[in-house]
């Protein structure tokens, strides 16, 4: 890393995520280069290449990890290829930001662990959300006191997905709702109370044709503060968060995918007068969060830094996904 300046990334696939949101979002942040993309399909690794002006296109996977001029793998792949292609990569010496969910589980998160102590390198799961100004706002308002003391956050996070072919709806690739966006209301809530919840309970409501969950529910017990979510592959999209204290309410607009194109909002309601009189709006400066996710990466790297969040943070949210899931089987209180 010494020799240059620039954090230089492959990509491991050509997940629309990827093409779409985060390779161009990479490209715009600062001591960042996408060298390299793969795919199993070598015309559409030299397609992407082309349009989205990438020097070089693998036709394996296994290619781009043998390539000695990267530093970084990003794997936005199906969740459960995330584990053994992180594996993959940290022992060809690359550091690893990887889609959420990082695991099926959280005993396959902690392999992780030994993986990345043994090979020396970086690995990150990719919760963009964590690096978006309006999350580290509401976070620092909470933190302050600002709402008093906070003792309940609700969520809410929906689109319509019923394509029998889509990987979310797969079973065997770790589809479902809450592995796919249940995981954000599970990480926000952590991050805005700053501890693990010390039991959770769950309700499931499964698709009979894909067998993956369409509706899920959620309640995290932070030691009597509460955080409530439900999160669907099959209702109208939306999302929301509103977390409320003592003294005051604070809500997220648009918490998990904000717009790269205008300022987010976030309303504060100090005043609890139903008609909406007296809110305060706090505009957040545009901003992509897949390139401060980058960036952020990148420049811990260049610093010699440490991860944030570390991977230890990770197995913690699988964990309580899978306390969740677990609940939902058993009918009671799980422990995380």
């Amino acid at each position: 890393m010494e020799n240059h300046n620039a954090v230089r990334w492959g990509v491991l696939g050509v997940a629309k995520i990827a093409t779409a949101k985060v390779i161009p979002a990479i490209q715009e942040a600062s001591h960042c280069e996408v060298v390299a993309i793969a795919s199993r399909d070598r015309s559409r690794a030299v397609e992407a290449a082309g349009r989205l002006h990438i020097p070089r296109a693998y036709a394996s996977y296994e290619a781009l990890l043998a390539d000695p001029d990267l530093d970084v793998v990003y794997i936005p792949l199906p969740n459960h290829l995330h584990v053994p292609w992180t594996v993959k990569a940290a022992e060809a010496g690359k550091h690893v930001l990887c889609e959420k969910p990082i695991a099926l589980n959280a005993a396959e998160a902690r392999t992780l662990l030994e993986v990345r102590d043994r090979t020396g390198v970086r690995i990150q799961e990719a919760f963009m959300v964590r690096t978006h100004p309006q999350w580290r706002r509401a976070q620092a308002l909470v933190g302050r006191g600002e709402l008093g003391e906070v003792r309940a956050m609700t969520g809410f996070f929906s689109y319509d997905n019923e394509d029998a072919t889509n990987v979310r709806n797969v079973a065997e690739f770790g589809g479902g709702a809450l592995l796919d966006i249940g995981c954000y209301l599970v990480n926000t809530a952590r991050f805005i109370f700053g501890c693990e919840p010390t039991r959770v309970a769950g309700s499931v409501a499964m698709d009979p044709r894909f067998g993956v969950d369409r509706l899920t529910s959620m309640l995290l017990d932070f030691d009597g503060r509460h955080a409530i979510g439900t999160c669907s592959t099959q209702l109208q999209y939306w999302q929301r968060i509103q977390i409320t204290g003592t003294r005051g309410r604070l809500e997220i607009e648009i918490p998990f995918n904000a717009p790269i194109d205008r300022p987010c909002r976030i309303v504060l309601d100090r005043t609890g007068d139903l008609s909406d009189r007296g809110l305060e709006t706090i505009a957040l400066d545009t901003c992509n969060q897949f390139t401060t996710q980058a960036e952020e990466f990148s420049t811990a790297l260049l610093a010699n830094r440490p991860q944030s969040p570390p991977l230890e943070d990770a197995v913690a949210n699988m964990a309580c996904i899978d306390a969740i899931s677990r609940s939902s089987r058993t009918g009671r209180w799980e422990s995380v």
